[in-house]
């Protein structure tokens, strides 16, 4: 699968030719205040079959498990990329409003949804955790 896309001033791309590891919705606070809106949706990828081109700052969050948590954003024009946490290594989480093309994406899990926005209730089946589940 081919998966292309990038900030919103253009001068940061991305390609990558991977299956998703997994499609899901985050609802942590964090999560929340990076994507400026009541979750973030992202699609997790192998993080070796990414590539980017331009020059993405990264700020080091920290998860509630006191790991690192990267995430890369638009120095010039502030879209928020990806995330990439220690916790997962050779991950990359890519947020899907910064995809060409969304339209094949299909949640299959939300986590933190103690978080939850309580006007957010999103359609469709998926598994649902009340923090991040165990591996």
């Amino acid at each position: 699968m081919k998966i292309e896309g990038g900030c919103l001033c253009g001068k940061i791309r991305y390609t990558a030719e991977a299956e998703p590891i997994f499609v899901g919705v985050c609802h942590c606070k964090n999560c929340q205040k990076h994507s400026g809106s009541a979750f973030a949706t992202v699609v997790a990828l192998p993080r070796p079959a990414l590539s980017i081109t331009g020059a993405p700052r990264t700020y080091d969050d920290r998860g509630d498990s006191g790991a690192v948590l990267h995430r890369s954003f638009c120095p010039d024009c502030g879209s928020s990329l990806m995330d990439e946490a220690e916790a997962m290594p050779g991950v990359a989480m890519v947020l899907t409003g910064t995809l060409d093309d969304s339209s094949w994406v299909k949640p299959a899990m939300e986590i933190y949804t103690d978080s939850a926005q309580p006007w957010v209730a999103l359609g469709g089946e998926r598994q649902r955790f009340p923090k991040m589940p165990q591996r």
